[in-house]
């Protein structure tokens, strides 16, 4: 078995930890440097908290090449006394030997980490990954410290490892999850179509940007000056739907994400783009198109989340719920929609012409609303990637058809469709921040009848 390179491998491994995903109660921890690409895709496709785990063995006097135990950057340290007794390595020289190693452990932890705190271990469910084991040592030593810090499971991630050496490493930890243990092994990078060196600022640029996607409600606070945020069950009669609902106080207005695959609640991307807008002062609500057991079906076939009929009519059900809540009831209202949820969108706010504020399209498709195209009258924002030729092209056609009479497509130079190269994302929220915020301004409350009001 062969892997195009980190990413690759990181995708199928996140495949086979479909079990942790979304869970609050875990944490992906990768190894430097390579570990932390494969680490990342695990992390990001989860949604789960990234970090990076440092460890370096403790060498003995004069054969450093032997370990007589290992430290990890913050607390975690394991000393293997048989060894300690046998080289006879006295109490002080163990302190010594385990300050220099922390102190490195803690430089290099502060270049990769910045000020960010590292994730709290104890207690918490950890998959730590690398991009591959040869003969276990360094993993080994990470495994024996970070036992020390005392999580509540231990598992251990890796793409490509030899048959002998998972045979031992098993043991030590919880679950072990490889995609490849074969018994003709030299080295991991034979197992790589692309096993190029990671740089450090990579890293860096990766633990920045999985800051940057991750995203938790604020806690359930009442009115009166703080931001209310919550976990909410949006019942359209037929169906529930699950999302979260953050409400800052005073807001200019409210955005309903929609998502065309049934992740819009879990989508990364998503999540950034709404942090970004609460921060604006604009109330958001993250939900869920489709019920769990339609996406099921949906990761299966692929065939819901080309229904616009049925997201539309998800997304104009839930547009009536926020009217009924006493925190969003007077919010003027915009769609943020991605991929065929940008269609959605679009057919939900033409059957919806007196509610529907703004609309934002990020690598949507929004050909696909059809002759709804005609009929939206709120101002449309559509933003593609420059490097994603098919859909840009689809969007220059889709806004030749809009008839609203404020429209605009901004392009986003050397950005391909999920946005995630250095500053593309970034881009793309603030300038949706932007365009809902100068139309919620102008745009008032909306009042109990469901008409515009000014403020």
């Amino acid at each position: 078995m062969s892997f195009k390179n980190r990413t690759d491998a990181g995708r199928q491994l996140a495949k086979q930890l479909q079990a942790f995903a979304n869970r609050k109660d875990v944490a992906v921890l990768g190894i430097p440097r390579g570990g932390v690409v494969v680490a990342y895709e695990i992390a990001t496709a989860l949604h789960l908290p990234l970090d990076i785990f440092l460890s370096r063995k403790l060498g003995v006097p004069g054969h450093e090449e032997f370990a007589f135990g290992a430290v990890a950057a913050e607390d975690g340290r394991y000393l293997d006394e048989q060894i300690i007794r046998a080289a006879k390595i006295s109490p002080q020289q163990v302190e010594h030997i385990t300050a220099e190693a922390r102190a490195t452990l803690n430089r290099r932890a502060a270049e990769y980490r910045g000020n960010r705190p590292p994730i709290q271990v104890a207690g918490r469910i950890i998959i730590l990954v690398d991009d591959g084991i040869a003969t276990g040592a360094s993993v080994y030593a990470a495994i024996k410290a970070l036992r020390q810090m005392k999580p509540a499971l231990l598992v251990l991630a890796v793409p490509v490892v030899p048959s002998s050496t998972y045979a031992w490493l098993r043991s030590m930890v919880d679950q072990m999850v490889i995609l490849s243990a074969p018994d003709d092994f030299f080295a991991v990078g034979q197992f790589y179509e692309d096993f190029s060196q990671v740089q450090d600022d990579e890293v860096v640029t990766l633990l920045q940007r999985a800051e940057r996607l991750s995203f938790t409600p604020g806690p359930v606070s009442p009115s009166g000056g703080q931001e209310v945020g919550r976990e909410v069950s949006i019942d359209l009669g037929t169906v529930q739907l699950d999302g979260d609902l953050c409400v800052p106080p005073n807001a200019l207005g409210l955005v309903l994400f929609a998502h065309g695959s049934g992740s819009s609640r879990r989508s990364p991307r998503n999540q950034y783009v709404a942090k970004v807008l609460q921060s604006r002062g604009i109330a958001i609500l993250l939900f869920d198109l489709l019920t769990h057991e339609e996406d099921v079906i949906d990761q299966r076939t692929s065939e819901l989340r080309f229904d616009i009929g049925l997201l539309a009519q998800r997304l104009t059900g839930a547009t009536r719920w926020v009217q009924q809540q006493a925190a969003t009831r007077n919010l003027a209202i915009g769609y943020f929609g991605a991929s065929t949820g940008a269609a959605a969108a679009l057919v939900a706010a033409a059957q919806l012409p007196d509610l529907v504020i703004s609309i934002v399209s990020r690598g949507g498709r929004p050909d696909l609303a059809g002759h709804s195209l005609r009929q939206v009258r709120a101002p449309v924002l559509l933003l593609v990637g420059g490097e994603d030729k098919l859909v840009l092209a689809l969007n220059q056609q889709a806004l030749q058809k809009l008839h609203s009479e404020t429209k605009q497509l901004v392009v986003v130079l050397g950005a391909t469709h999920l946005f995630e190269e250095p500053g593309a994302l970034e881009q793309v929220a603030g300038t949706a921040a932007d365009w809902f915020a100068r139309y919620f301004d102008t745009a008032g409350t909306i009042s109990d009848s469901g008409t515009p009001t000014d403020r």
